[in-house]
């Protein structure tokens, strides 16, 4: 596979979960790429689709109340949609590895270490079990566990919550995967511990060449670990483009409200972060327009009345905003737009 080439795409992904009080809408014509050995970053909010998008990918969700109402998901250019659960048991774990939001309940209590991280094997031809074994202790050895074979025999509650991170990363390692899915993987550490997760999963990509997915909602996060990243809100992806591209020439006003809503180093002593006023919107019944009109400084009156349509900004750089329209007023989130053949 050539190193830009596609190992997972998404297209058109329509997501819905049926309840008492009607469909709610989560993920709305999402489509994105991951490539070979890339760190894709997806950011936003809680509650704008970021966890449903990336559980779709392995079918995870419950299936109902979830229901898919449209869309591809490519991976290696098979339709995962499409495949049986024997097939689908395949990739999980196999192929894609997903690593959970919170290591203090994702592991199971009653379990020892070692065989939570052995059980990705369980149904698997062709292993002994002394071959399982030494997998699952070369994998805790790779994600940085010293004494092995003690931590093997340990259960859950015996380990700190850095340690159990490892031990999610491990399970999500240990049959080493062309890509893993990480759901917030560093939300309930702390920030030395968080520093550790980060550094060890851009050493396994040097070292396995894996591509992750990183999901979270830190910003500082992404810049430091994520090549590309997907910004979105409602459902809806907002802006796409290099790391780069959206810190230094954001051109959506919800990626910029998001930058504008944490500290940095120069921030002074005493001064008030500014929120993003409002709340996000009804996904019961998501508005006909841009999701994020409602709360939006720079609403026109087309924001309520039609979606944005996809401004092209560079090769990689997107937006989903009619500030970019020819005829919007000038603002200091239009860009020039890419024509074919541009250098940039």
């Amino acid at each position: 596979m050539a190193e830009n080439e596609n190992l997972l795409e998404l297209k058109n992904i329509v997501y819905s979960f049926h309840t008492y009080g009607g469909d709610v809408k989560a993920v709305r014509d999402v489509s994105f790429n991951v490539r070979k050995g890339e760190i894709l970053g997806i950011v936003g909010e809680s509650g704008c689709g970021k966890s449903v998008t990336a559980q779709c990918i392995l079918r995870l969700n419950p299936e109902p109340p979830g229901f898919f109402s449209g869309g591809e998901i490519l991976y290696k250019g098979q339709d995962i949609l499409k495949m049986s659960k024997k097939e689908i048991r395949k990739i999980r774990g196999g192929e894609i590895g997903f690593v959970f939001q919170d290591p203090m309940t994702s592991l199971n209590p009653t379990m020892r270490v070692g065989a939570q991280i052995e059980e990705v094997f369980v149904g698997r031809e062709g292993y002994s079990k002394a071959e399982v074994k030494k997998k699952a202790l070369e994998i805790m050895k790779l994600v940085g566990i010293n004494d092995t074979e003690k931590r093997y025999r340990q259960y859950p509650h015996e380990l700190s919550g850095g340690m159990k991170q490892r031990i999610m990363i491990a399970i999500a390692l240990v049959s080493r995967p062309s890509l893993i899915i990480c759901d917030e993987p560093t939300t309930s550490l702390d920030v030395t511990i968080e520093a550790q997760i980060l550094d060890l999963l851009m050493e396994l990509r040097e070292k396995l060449g894996t591509s992750i997915i990183m999901i979270t909602h830190d910003l500082g996060v992404i810049a430091r670990l994520c090549d590309r990243v997907v910004v979105m809100y409602g459902g809806k992806i907002v802006e796409r483009g290099t790391v780069q591209e959206l810190f230094y020439e954001t051109a959506h006003p919800y990626t910029q409200g998001l930058m504008d809503s944490i500290a940095k180093l120069d921030t002074e002593k005493g001064t008030k972060l500014k929120p993003i006023e409002g709340t996000p919107p009804d996904l019961f019944s998501p508005p006909v327009g841009c999701p994020f009109a409602a709360r939006c400084d720079y609403c026109m009156d087309i924001c309520n009345e039609e979606l944005p349509q996809s401004y092209r900004i560079s090769k990689e750089h997107r937006t989903s905003c009619w500030l970019q329209h020819e005829l919007a007023p000038q603002t200091e989130f239009k860009r020039e737009l890419y024509k074919e053949g541009d250098v940039k």
